[in-house]
């Protein structure tokens, strides 16, 4: 049988693909599952890390730290890794990711387990083998955002684009609970080694997926990071787009960074830390519903806002309400705006790019998703030690509130 992976974005031969046939596809089926087995060990890792550090060192800023540490490499290696998934082999360049995340999950883990640290020791450790894995993520990352429209038709685009945030779902709902457990029963080694199991289950189905290669060059064609910048400050709406990716992520952040603090501040331990992270993730599943069910070509712009407007009403419960529930709910609604605003902003950005700038575009959009998390993390961390955690997630409210007044106000920009 052909792969549809040669049928081009853009060009359907034939009626929209089910989601059900998307996911049991040999090659977007493949990277799908993969992803989900390796995501939800990455926030194992991440629930873990966050109590091992808060518990060992009491401090929120470290917490948040050492969630950023992660993703700072996107900053450095993003722009480049782009420009390879723009020139090279994009499924030898997911492969080489993966496995780094293995070596920097895996070390962790015996390292943690073997020396056991304790306080800024166990700090200064979990800081270096999440540097290891965020330069995973940053080699592989754009590459595997990009190859999406060579596995689907663009009809198929906003619905391959829904199920490629389902991964990132189901990881906030199983991820917590998992790493919080296994901490709770068995020490952070173990629920940082779980990340590690992840990236070695996501190689092994590497294996089997058929990424089709790039398009070959052309000669007058200019493949180089300037030439993707250029395009995007060329272009209004994109670079919108691309701050409204990087309010989404600023939103988000205090469903992991702050939910140790929170639930110290709400007078409970390590358990709830898990339970609102998850229920963050509940949010998100709902809101992968709505994404797929509502998702259209046309419709990206307005789903954006719903997003953000999701993100800023349920954030600003958590932070208003100071009991538990009301932190709860406020987390399932968060966690359906972050979806769907990711979802759509993702599509609105695959679908106004040239098909040679993709991979260093989505470079510039891993940037502003995860690349920006250590800004996010570290800000919510200050203003949390310097006031209060309630304080520090109305600063991330109100970032996703002037990011939605400014796509309303040039909505027009954005839509063209």
């Amino acid at each position: 049988m052909t792969s549809r992976a040669t049928t081009p974005a853009g060009t359907p031969l034939r009626s929209p693909r089910s989601a059900v046939q998307l996911l049991l596809d040999r090659d977007f089926g493949g990277l799908f599952w993969g992803k989900v087995i390796s995501i939800v060990g990455v926030w194992a890792f991440s629930v873990a890390a966050a109590i091992a550090v808060f518990d060992a060192t009491g401090s929120t800023l470290a917490v948040g730290l050492v969630a950023g540490a992660q993703f700072v490499p996107q900053l450095v290696l993003a722009p480049l890794s782009g420009t390879w998934a723009d020139r090279g082999d994009p499924r030898r360049q997911i492969i080489l990711g993966r496995l780094l995340c293995l070596v920097g999950a895996g070390g962790l883990a015996l390292w943690v387990q073997l020396v056991a640290p304790t306080g800024w020791a166990l700090a200064v450790a979990v800081l270096l083998g999440s540097l290891t894995v965020g330069f995973g993520f940053s080699i592989g990352g754009p590459a595997m955002q990009s190859v999406t429209p060579r596995l689907v038709s663009r009809d198929e685009l906003p619905r391959a684009m829904g199920l490629n945030t389902a991964p990132m779902t189901v990881a906030r709902v199983v991820g917590p609970v998992v790493g919080a457990a296994l901490v709770a029963a068995m020490g952070p080694a173990a629920g940082i080694a779980v990340a590690a199991l992840g990236q070695l289950v996501f190689l092994l189905l590497l294996l089997a997926v058929r990424i089709p290669a790039n398009e070959p060059r052309a000669a007058d064609t200019d493949y180089s990071v300037g030439a993707a910048w250029r395009h995007v400050r060329s272009d209004p709406g994109l670079l919108l787009l691309l701050l409204a990716v990087t309010a989404v992520t600023f939103g988000a952040e205090p469903s992991i960074t702050l939910a140790p603090a929170l639930s110290a501040d709400l007078g409970h331990g390590a358990e709830m830390v898990g339970a609102l992270t998850a229920t963050f993730g509940v949010g998100s599943a709902v809101g992968l519903l709505l994404a797929s069910w509502l998702g259209r070509p046309e419709r990206t712009v307005l789903l954006l806002l719903i997003g953000l407007g999701g993100l800023t009403v349920g954030m600003g419960t958590a932070a208003a309400l100071p009991w538990l529930g009301g932190a709860l709910a406020g987390f399932a609604i968060a966690g359906a705006g972050f979806t769907i605003g990711v979802t759509s902003v993702s599509t609105a950005v695959l679908l106004r790019v040239p098909g040679h700038l993709r991979g260093r575009v989505m470079a510039f959009w891993m940037i502003c998703f995860v690349g920006f998390r250590p800004v996010a993390s570290a800000l919510v961390g200050v203003v949390a030690d310097a006031a209060s955690v309630r304080w520090a997630i109305v600063t991330m409210v109100l970032v996703t509130a002037a990011a939605m007044i400014a796509i309303t106000r040039r909505r027009s920009l954005v839509s063209a």
